[in-house]
């Protein structure tokens, strides 16, 4: 049994780390560093609650440590967990900048250590079925993919009030490092990246809005852009994926249902769990020649169990680390890369060669 620590209890760990910790075979939620209050012992009772990062790590029965605190406190958290020796997952994102996302890897490297950050959306339904569409090839050819997270909030936020502050990185850093991992994992690195990160509702404060574009050159000098972008002030949302190819076109409305139903559950026990309505699915449109066809896509089961699964077993040492300390380099040197192109309005050309070396 892998004995897990949850590092704060706020909403990514009531909503997510908790949850799943608690309905993976071989992990156990033993303990939670929760300063003042007592809401993990009220939802997990007979959990151990320390008042400290310190007593935690002085703990020699846990055997990972999940970091679930403010953005701005994930490099020092996770700095302090690998330096005594432990395995750490990291909320995303795993580091506010890329120098920061090296250190911790060379740290992990030192100590022999897992460090992962939490990537989750690799095992959403509509991410698993757009994978499916493309090693399929039904569109042929790709030429554009626009992949969005539109929402409508207006008004500045009344809890999680730290996501108000500059120093959170703004919707950039909440909902980019989603959408960045997932173009990265789908398509590779990409040859350059241009963006406008700006703030569009009233009111001082961090970004909330962000549209990422990045360029793939192919061999044969046609050219790939997958456009990434969020906001706050989208009534009705864009399109979740949209993919055009030389054959047809994808369409996805509509998010994953997981987080909402994660968010009013302890643990997972729906033998159903992930499987989205058939309502939702995706249409695609392929060019016959006299016309058009177009079907709903059976949507992929989608299982963000997978995640903690694969981390079990990377810990039992049977399989590779589902995502590793390079990928949390790579999301944030992409999104330094965004912010600089946002700044000097010019496409940034980018320098994969200063990747660190990671023993993962």
């Amino acid at each position: 049994m892998i004995r897990a620590g949850l590092v704060g209890f706020g909403m990514a760990a009531r909503v997510f780390h908790g949850p799943l910790l608690s309905s993976i075979e071989g992990l156990e939620l033993a303990a939670v560093m929760e300063r003042t209050t007592n809401k993990a012992a009220e939802r997990y009772p007979g959990i151990t609650v320390h008042r400290s990062l310190a007593a935690m790590l002085a703990d020699s029965s846990l055997d990972l440590f999940v970091v679930a605190t403010p953005n701005s406190t994930h490099f020092e958290i996770a700095k302090e967990i690998l330096a005594a020796g432990k395995n750490v997952v990291v909320d995303k994102p795993m580091t506010m900048t890329s120098a920061q996302a090296a250190a911790l890897i060379a740290l992990a490297k030192t100590h022999n250590a897992l460090l992962a950050p939490f990537h989750n959306r690799r095992w959403d339904s509509d991410f698993l079925t757009v994978r499916k569409l493309l090693h399929e090839g039904a569109l042929g050819r790709i030429v554009a993919v626009e992949s969005r997270f539109d929402r409508w909030r207006p008004a500045r936020m009344t809890e999680r009030l730290w996501k108000e502050d500059l120093d959170s990185g703004g919707m950039l850093q909440d909902l980019g490092p989603h959408l960045v991992d997932q173009a990265l994992a789908l398509f590779g690195l990409p040859a350059a990246v241009s963006a406008e990160v700006v703030r569009e509702r009233d009111g001082a404060g961090p970004n909330d809005s962000f549209n990422i574009r990045l360029r793939y050159s192919r061999p044969d000098h046609s050219d790939l852009i997958v456009v990434l972008a969020s906001n706050l002030l989208s009534l009705p949302s864009g399109p979740r994926f949209h993919l055009r190819g030389v054959r047809g076109g994808y369409l996805k409305l509509g998010v994953d249902a997981q987080e909402a139903a994660l968010n009013k559950i302890v643990r997972i026990t729906d033998a159903d769990w992930g499987q989205e309505a058939s309502s939702a699915w995706g249409i695609l449109h392929v060019d016959v020649g006299s016309g058009s066809v177009s079907r709903p896509v059976p949507a992929i089961k989608g299982d963000y169990r997978l995640y903690y699964a694969a981390i079990r077993d990377t810990l039992l040492g049977n399989a590779p680390a589902p995502v590793t300390g390079i990928d949390g380099w790579r999301v944030a040197r992409l999104l330094e890369w965004a912010v600089e192109s946002s700044e000097m309005r010019r496409e940034i050309a980018c320098d994969w060669t200063q990747e660190p070396k990671s023993s993962q």
